[in-house]
């Protein structure tokens, strides 16, 4: 077990506990145990990459180590009713979907290779800075503004289009004759 793999085992691990804190109403610890955790991501995709300690279970830890934190802050956010439920239920939602799809092609001897789309990786970065400044607002008692709509707005946009690029994916890669990407 690496270094970078066991500082994301920790993070996974650490999901309960931000769970624990959001619904508890304790949102500045709740907003510093995010921050530690996206920094913990960082450092092991660093420590992986920058000395050669990628192994193939960090690369399947990894995600899922992000999705489950993602999607649990999102549920308990939306379970404090710091976020609206139909924001949760789309992001959430959208992982279900990937996830089955994914989970379909194996099932059927199809598998697909794990790539994601641009579109992801920005509906990624705008679901982070959603739960980031939904946190951060509680925690440090300040008024987000606007910031916490229009962040709202992305998300939603981004999410819908990342839900559409899967699927036209999906089509053309189940529409073939047999051979996969």
């Amino acid at each position: 077990m690496s270094l970078p793999n066991l500082i994301t085992m920790a993070r996974i691990l650490c999901v309960p506990l931000i769970v624990w804190t959001i619904t508890s109403g304790h949102m500045l610890p709740a907003f510093l145990l995010f921050l530690a955790a996206g920094i913990s991501d960082a450092v092991d995709g660093f420590l992986a990459k920058r000395f050669n300690m990628a192994t193939e279970l960090g690369a399947l830890l990894d995600p899922l180590a992000d999705k489950a934190l993602i999607v649990s802050i999102y549920v308990a956010l939306g379970f404090t009713e710091a976020l609206p439920r139909w924001i949760v239920i789309l992001v959430v939602s959208r992982d279900i979907l990937i996830v089955g799809g994914f989970l379909l092609a194996m099932l059927i001897n199809r598998p697909m290779a794990v790539r994601p789309h641009p579109v992801s990786k920005l509906n990624t970065v705008a679901q982070i800075l959603l739960a980031g400044v939904a946190l951060g607002s509680l925690g440090l008692n300040f008024d987000a503004g606007m910031v916490l709509p229009v962040l709202m707005g992305l998300v939603t946009i981004l999410t819908l289009l990342s839900i559409g690029f899967y699927v036209a994916e999906w089509i053309r890669h189940f529409g073939t004759n047999g051979t996969a990407h």
